[in-house]
């Protein structure tokens, strides 16, 4: 586990200012405060900071082939390295070192192109062939480990963070209005874009290979996980495989020349993880936990019911208001606005883990695999209802409706009738991606200002999250289940646990974000997933027997923080001072007076609108730092968080 960064010139003969190498990767030093390393030639230049978790001794980046015509640099880990290393051994292949690392660059000289559909494990690399002046970047089926790009004329900077893409000089920095618009209606800006007008992303399962005078490439899906159930079999013998195929991901997971614990939130997803690693481990797992004072948010009692049952050696905290009085952290940590509350937590149990381990497991995926979230019941119940209803009726009189209805925010989301409506009133994918939606179409032309709603030239944020609804075949749980994996589980999930947890040198791995364990619970009939009002079913049906009595039907919590009540009490002078105020950056895209008066109901409980006031006080908070500095490392003060190695994070420019 790792951070990467580099630079490939169009002009072949040019080379690279070293000093800008290590300044790329002096700004992501928090992801690997063991090492350092740079390769820099005519052409190109890749840097590497190093979080030492396999072959300690000998793992330093970046590693070459035998003939040093291809170089590797990789964040991630590659859990099948040691089958692929005897593979590629009897076919010829001379290894210099025992690290996972170096079956990349092996691999690449067999398959080429096609080597990720080898791959088991979290990566994105960058692999320079000299042969060809060739370029190749990857990143996993999933989207665990992430990869900014930015393509002009003259070069391609790439780098784990957009902090590193941007330590490269004279890149545009214009913000997106079109992000802007996507944040605020999902709390994270999705796909293959960035806040940024001049980054994108490389999105999940694709590859981008720049081959010498064909400099503008588009990137290549190389893997789309399917649903289509398979009807056959019993309810037994899919029990038996799923519960095996579970077993096999933590076992790989588990491989580390390193101390390795888990998260433990109390909930059926992390608490079946922690009981399938302790059969496996031969010493106590350390397990860590987050909590709060208010109870309603708190899952201590059940995490640590969890972890004494299997004799975990077991550390918890609290986590109080003045975790988020401060933002900086965030900021400089998830380079964009990243409105996912549960990052809070997620940054105070990681910076307690990394005390003690640096490695952990987490539940993170087994509510996308198994079908864990309530708003797939309530989806699917709209849906019948959706079909007994003509369609003229659901797109005129329906429609209408909806659009007279009063709002009721004050309401929990169940009986707000004017959500009903517009969700009845609109396809199943529409429907859908209203439901994930924090912030729906007619808020955010309230909320917009004019030059931004202008510059937007009609664009939907929900179109991306309906066409991998429809890509997940006639089911609507596989559709719903399709939709989540491809936007929030990449997007929202994983990349909130990679910037937390690398924030602190910790790597975090989740065994159920495995290629393997994914494709067969996306063909695990439906009615295995969700049976007769049961969530998980499958999952409880594993591990009701293997956890305290009850603790698989506990009532889904979620890793959420008590935002609503913060934000009126402890949180009320920053919002003021941040979000409300007339020269606060938020007006250039937000209407001030529109934000007062969400603020005001909130504030009187007649709106419930924490959510959304929430991504706009991120969303402030970084755009006052952002317009505030040059330079993306100086977005906050990197001292600020709490590093447990000894190691300089500074290499010397």
């Amino acid at each position: 586990m790792c951070g990467i960064a580099g630079v490939l010139y169009r002009d072949q003969s040019r080379m690279p200012q070293t000093s800008v190498l290590k300044q790329m990767g002096n700004s992501i030093a928090h992801r690997g405060p063991d090492g350092f390393g740079m390769h820099c030639a005519p052409g190109v230049g890749m840097v590497h900071r190093r979080l030492a978790i396999i072959d300690l001794q000998s793992g330093q980046q970046p590693i070459s082939n035998e003939d040093d015509t291809i170089h590797v640099v990789f964040n991630g880990e590659i859990y099948n390295y040691r089958d692929l290393r005897d593979s590629l051994e009897s076919k010829g292949h001379r290894f210099r070192t025992w690290s996972d690392t170096e079956v990349l660059v092996h691999l690449y000289e067999e398959y080429g192109t096609d080597m990720c559909q080898h791959l088991q494990g979290m990566f994105a690399f960058a692999i320079r062939d000299d042969r060809n002046r060739d370029l190749f970047l990857a990143r996993d089926h999933l989207g665990q480990k992430p990869l900014f790009i930015h393509q002009d004329d003259e070069k391609l900077v790439f780098g784990s963070e957009l902090k590193a893409v941007l330590a490269c000089p004279g890149l545009d920095r214009s913000i997106s209005p079109v992000a802007i618009e996507d944040y605020l209606t999902f709390g994270f800006v999705p796909g293959a874009q960035s806040i940024l007008k001049s980054v994108s992303k490389l999105p999940a399962a694709h590859h981008l290979h720049i081959r010498q005078g064909e400099w503008r490439t588009d990137p290549h899906r190389y893997w789309q996980l399917q649903y289509a159930s398979d009807a056959t079999g019993d309810v037994n013998e899919w029990a038996e495989r799923i519960d095996e195929a579970i077993r096999s991901s933590v076992r790989a997971h588990l491989v580390s020349d390193v101390p390795i614990g888990a998260f433990l939130s109390g909930g059926l997803d992390s608490g079946a993880i922690v009981a399938a690693a302790s059969e496996l481990v031969a010493t106590p797992l350390k397990t860590f936990s987050i909590g709060f004072r208010e109870e309603k948010f708190s899952e201590l009692p059940a995490a640590a019911a969890v972890a004494s049952h299997f004799g975990c050696e077991h550390t918890s905290q609290i986590v109080t208001p003045d975790a988020i009085r401060d933002l900086d952290d965030l900021t400089f940590l998830y380079d964009e606005p990243f409105a996912d509350a549960s990052a809070i937590p997620t940054l105070a149990v990681s910076r307690l883990a990394a005390k003690h381990v640096k490695v952990a497991l987490s539940g993170d995926g087994g509510d996308e695999l198994f079908a864990g979230y309530w708003r797939y019941q309530h989806d699917l119940r709209e849906q019948k209802l959706r079909e007994m209803l003509p369609v003229w009726f659901r797109q005129t009189i329906l429609k209408r409706l909806a659009g007279a209805w009063p709002r009721t925010d004050w309401l929990p989301r169940p009986l707000r009738l004017q959500s009903f409506l517009q969700n009845m009133s609109a396809p199943p994918a529409t429907a859908y991606a209203q439901t994930v939606s924090s912030c729906r179409v007619e808020l955010r032309r309230r909320l917009l200002t004019t030059d931004v709603t202008a510059a937007l030239h009609g664009h939907r944020p929900e179109s991306v999250l309906e066409s991998y609804f429809r890509q997940g075949g006639t089911q609507p749980l596989n559709q719903m289940l399709s939709a989540d994996v491809n936007t929030l589980l990449p997007d929202d999930f994983l990349t909130k646990v990679d910037r937390a947890s690398m924030g602190f040198g910790l790597e975090v791995r989740p065994p159920f974000v495995d290629r393997s364990l994914m494709e067969l619970a996306a063909a695990m009939p439906v009615s295995f997933k969700l049976r007769q009002g049961t969530s998980k079913w499958m999952l409880k049906h594993l591990f009701q027997s293997r956890l305290p009595e009850r603790h698989a039907h506990r009532r889904k919590q979620g890793f959420e923080i008590p935002i609503d009540a913060w934000l009126r009490g402890p949180l009320r002078e920053q919002v003021h001072d941040v979000l409300l105020s007339e020269s606060s950056p938020l007006s250039q895209y937000v209407q001030t007076k529109k934000v007062r008066a969400l603020y005001r109901g909130h504030c009187r409980r007649s709106g419930r609108h924490g959510q959304l006031l929430w991504s706009l006080l991120v969303l402030a908070r970084w755009l006052t730092h952002w317009q505030a500095t040059d330079a993306p490392r100086e977005l906050a003060s990197p001292h600020r968080i709490t590093r447990p190695s000894a190691m300089p994070l500074e290499v010397p420019a």
